[in-house]
């Protein structure tokens, strides 16, 4: 009888022991997650989701831009996160943390700017500053190659932009959760100043590659090198048919935020689960892990007007 009863007891308490080990398992679970380096490509940001109680915060959500281009079949690998930020001065309710500040020429004096997030597509003011943040879902090398667009449905002459050694010392690797962000705040200038080269220029096509090899036989130099536009047409046609895109709800003119501040930052820290999420993310049905990826961002100007051009300045 008392053995039993021993056997019983001891059964017990390993029982109790177990359920007490799955308890704290089940509540580090949740902090493990919200410290976690985060994932690009999850489904329930495309799912509308009622808020379980009235206190809590509702969750982020993606509007799709281009239904016709299924969300099924999307390897999380394979997305890339895109935000535009267009610089503006500071309001008064803005955060003087995340403000960029920066010394002109003469010493005593300092330009404060605030970035905002801007959809992409949206139409811009001739003369506009903007910068790009870009964040990969997987480890790779990053290629930014610019095309001017015109009226009449031409683009010009595709340059490579990045890799550059002006810009961030050549260094084009990409890791998860840690967004480039171009140019760096550490170049000169720190921003791309978007001024139309002719009259019936309506845009620029950005074209983003996140390979995970370097491109081979791919030279960069001081400054951006002009491509064949046979070569960048044939990544189009491999790398970047059947791109989709959506939109966080909610997300434009918001401003930049201490984590994506700290994120970008020279060996920064990766983003997490909680943090802010990219304005917009591309995505490929039914691409393969191992090849590059190529989306196409326009930068539409709105009242195109007549000035002295560069691309950057």
């Amino acid at each position: 009888m008392i053995r039993s009863l021993t056997i019983h007891l001891r059964r017990t308490l390993a029982l109790c022991a177990m359920l007490t080990s799955l308890g704290l398992m089940a509540i580090a679970a949740p902090m493990q997650d919200e410290t976690a380096t985060r994932r690009l490509w999850d489904t329930d940001y495309l799912k509308q989701k009622p808020s379980t109680t009235k206190t809590s915060a509702p969750k982020p959500q993606y509007r799709p831009v281009t239904p016709r281009i299924p969300t099924k079949a999307v390897r999380g690998e394979t997305v890339l996160g895109i935000t535009v930020w267009g610089l503006r001065k500071p309001a008064a309710a803005d955060d003087k943390e995340v403000r960029i500040i920066k010394h002109k020429t003469d010493k005593a004096k300092v330009a404060s700017w605030t970035p905002i997030r801007i959809p992409a597509e949206t139409p811009l003011p001739a003369g506009q500053r903007v910068r790009l943040s870009i964040e990969a879902a997987r480890s790779g090398y990053l290629y930014v190659i610019n095309r001017e667009q015109y009226a009449d449905g031409t683009v010009g002459a595709p340059y490579l932009t990045f890799p550059t050694t002006s810009l961030r010392g050549g260094d084009n690797q990409v890791t998860v959760g840690q967004p480039i962000d171009l140019p760096g705040l550490e170049d000169d200038p720190w921003y791309f100043t978007l001024e139309p080269s002719r009259p019936d220029q309506i845009g620029e096509i950005i074209s983003i590659i996140v390979a995970p090899k370097p491109i081979p036989d791919l030279k960069i130099g001081e400054s951006e090198v002009q491509l064949p536009n046979e070569l960048v047409e044939n990544w189009e046609k491999m790398w970047g048919a059947k791109v989709g895109r959506l939109e966080l709800v909610g997300g434009a003119g918001k401003p930049w935020t201490k984590e994506e501040k700290a994120a970008s930052a020279a060996k920064g820290q990766p983003l997490k689960r909680n943090d802010p999420l990219p304005q917009t993310v591309y995505y490929r049905s039914n691409a393969k892990p191992d090849e590059p990826l190529l989306i196409s961002l326009r930068l539409r100007y709105g009242a195109v007007k007549t000035v002295s051009s560069t691309r950057r300045r």
